[in-house]
Formats: structure tokens, sequence, C-alpha cells
């Protein structure tokens, strides 16, 4: 198969390192997902690199994986980026348009986003995405596409996302010693939101809640804009080892507990039904009471919701989304989180799947992949719209130019299949 047809998204969280590789078949067919990898993520602690060499490791083990399955070799991917060290603003850009006639070009808008780029950032600090809210043609104001239009002033709104400038440089160089070139970084939350949020539930109203291994990230929308995002600095990781302090025991038996017996709803669980730890490791003994598991999830789960709730109240959104709260990331499959989070934040929730792509669609289908699937659904999207792809340096970049050929008819297919 031809280079050109392939690419890759690398989801690089706390927990795991997720590798997805994808075909482009033809502009009539679902963009065919041919090779997975998943590795343990052992040198990321909250989003952020501790470690190089380990998490260079990681990184090769995830491709390896992937490329294994697929059969080809990955050279370039779009890498997801997160942490607690993501801040956003809000900006605006003013420009003179540039035609005689008045009329709004594809360059006018490149200025006027760039325009939005003078802030004032700490040093330390590079804009990851800018991303436009609306524009203003004159006195026409929350125009969603200027393009075409006739004016004199061109203003927009733009949320600009930063991130830690020595962060992205120890990721960029664990990628670079990988031989793997980084097409573009996207910030986690607005990949899985691009695979599992319809346009009708942005327009609504809706959060998106990515439950990871050390952090939490939110996506706020409104009337189909990005609102806020927000990393919380809290995940599913802390509810092991919460399991593991409350049982005595290791974090790998914490894990197991958790993920084969938890339940974040001990109103469910009888006060008699016991866990063996032998039976989940011989070297380990006891009989512990699972309604008690259940409890310490919940209470860590209800942290988690909590201050998810404190972001919705900073924007004055609380309780007042309609399409509710969508949940994401390896925790959300824990039974009872739906309806904890319906409790605490007073909306209605589910959890978040990616949608239905070809190929080994079974490998993905769950919220832990929806980041991984949103970075290909990012990456075909944006390759016809750089403002917004845009970042810092030489992060402007989209996928490779000679994908492009096929990426407007399988554009075309996203718009037909999402609703």
């Amino acid at each position: 198969m031809a280079k050109r047809d392939i690419i890759c998204g690398i989801d690089v969280g706390s927990s795991s390192i997720r590798t997805i590789i994808a075909q482009l078949v033809s502009t009539e067919e679902k963009p065919r997902i041919i090779g997975v990898g998943i590795a343990d993520s052992s040198g990321v602690r909250k989003g952020v690199i501790v470690d190089i060499e380990e998490t260079l490791r990681s990184i090769a083990d995830s491709v390896e994986k992937a490329e294994r399955s697929a059969g080809v070799t990955v050279e370039r991917a779009v890498v997801s980026i997160g942490g607690s060290h993501i801040s956003s603003q809000n900006s605006k850009g003013v420009i003179a348009v540039g035609r005689a006639d008045g009329e709004v070009t594809a360059d006018d808008i490149e200025r006027v986003i760039s325009a939005a780029q003078a802030i004032s950032i700490p040093a330390n600090k590079e804009i990851i995405h800018i991303i436009p809210r609306d524009y203003a043609l004159d006195d026409q104001r929350n125009i969603k596409d200027p393009l075409g239009m006739n004016g004199v002033r061109l203003e927009v709104d733009a949320f600009i996302i930063e991130g830690s400038t020595p962060y992205i440089k120890n990721l960029s160089k664990c990628f670079e010693q990988a031989k793997i070139d980084i097409s573009s970084f996207v910030l986690a939350p607005l990949a899985a939101a691009r695979s599992v949020l319809t346009k009708r539930q942005k327009e609504l109203g809706v959060v998106l809640v990515d439950i990871g291994g050390g952090t939490t990230s939110i996506a706020i929308f409104e009337e189909d804009e990005l609102l806020k995002s927000a990393v919380i600095p809290v995940g599913g990781m802390h509810i092991t080892n919460d399991i593991a302090i409350g049982l005595r025991t290791s974090i790998d038996v914490a894990e197991r507990v958790k993920m084969e017996y938890g339940n974040a709803r001990p109103s469910e669980i009888s006060k008699k039904e016991d866990i063996n730890l032998s039976e989940i490791d011989s070297s380990e003994e006891g009989i512990v009471s699972r309604y008690h598991v259940s409890e310490i999830i919940e209470a860590r789960l209800e942290e988690i919701f909590s201050l998810v709730n404190k972001e919705l109240k900073a924007i004055g959104k609380d309780k007042l989304l309609p399409a509710g709260v969508i949940l994401v990331g390896g925790t959300s499959k824990l039974p009872g989180s739906v309806d904890l989070a319906k409790d605490v934040l007073g909306l209605p929730a589910q959890a978040g799947f990616p949608i239905p792509l070809g190929g080994l669609v079974d490998k993905v289908d769950e919220p832990s992949f929806a980041t991984g699937v949103g970075l290909l659904i990012w990456a075909m999207e944006n390759e016809q719209r750089p403002s917004m792809k845009m970042s810092a340096g030489r992060f402007m970049g989209g996928i490779p130019g000679n994908v492009g050929e096929k990426v407007s008819g399988v554009k075309k297919w996203f718009e037909k299949f999402l609703p």
C-alpha cells in the first residue's frame, strides 16, 4: 500500500500509550483501521514526561505493536498533548481586509488569526491551538465563516490553548529519537470530542470529561463553540492508589480489583459480598469487602466530578448544558460512573464511544480509544482548515501534503456520516 494513504494517531497518556494506524481507502469508504498498539506509559506522570528514556521505550513499544498488525512502518503521526501544564485564554485579532473590493479571502482569515496570536504569554509557554469562535465584519457580528463576504474591518474572537515549552520539547525529543515526525499536536480532550460528540450536542451545550490515568481533561461546548478546556490533576490512578492503601495491597492487585470488581455505586453492592485477594494474586491473602472497595471508588470519583462542576460554575454553566456529560477514558468504563456523574453534576450523562470506522473497529470501540480515533479524524479534517490547527513554531503543519488528494473526499464522507 502507498505511504501517502496511511495516517497515524498516537495518544500519549499517563497510564498507556495508544497507537492507531489507518488507511485512506477511497472517497466513498470509511477510513480503515489496520493497526492498533497499546503499551504501558511508564515515563509519564500526570500528563508530564518525567523520564525521557522510559517514555521513548513506551512509544516505541506501542508503535511497534501497531506496525506489526498493520504491516507498515510509521514515519509521521498526529500526537495528543495534555497534562496539568495546559492553560488557555481568550484573544482578539483585527485587520483591514486586503482586497480593494472588500471581499474577504482565505489569506485575510489567516492574517486575522495570526493577529490574535499577538498576546502576552510566559516565556516558558507556547501556543498549541488558536481556535476561532466567531468573526465580526464591520458592523456584522457572530459570523461563523466570513469567506467571500464584503467589508473593510475583519475581527476574530479566538480561544488560545497554550502548553509548557519544556514539556513540548521533551515530547518532541522522544518522537525524534523514535524516528517519527510529528505532523501536529492536538489537545487530548479536543481530539476525543471530535470522535464522540455530535454537532447537535455541541450546539445544545455539552461537557466532555476524559478521565485518564493521571489527569481528567474537560472540554465544554455550546452553540458549536469551545467555551473552555481545563485539566484537573486527578485521574484513574488516584482511585487505584486509594484502593491499594485501603486494602493494604500492591498497585497491580488494586488495579485488577478496580477493573474486575469495581463499582461507583455502593448502594448496588451487597455488604455481604467479598473479594478473595488470593484469587487475583497468589502472593496476596485475605478477604476484603466489595462494598468497601465501592465506597473508595465513589469517594474519589465524587471528588473528580465535583472539580468538573467547579469548572462549569466558573463560566456559569453548571446544570445548564442540555446535552449533558459525555464520559470517556478508561475509568468511564467502571459500572456506576455514569449514574454518579448524573447525581454530582445534575446533568444527563452517558459514556462516549468513538464513531465506527472500518477495519479493526472492534479493537477501538471503547471510551479509552476516543482520543486516538479523534486524532485520525482531526488530521483528515484539518488538512484544509489551517486556522483550526495552527500552533507555534514548527508545529503549525497538519498531515503530510501528499495525503491531501484523498482528504477532501474523506472529509465529505465524515460530513455525511456524522450527525
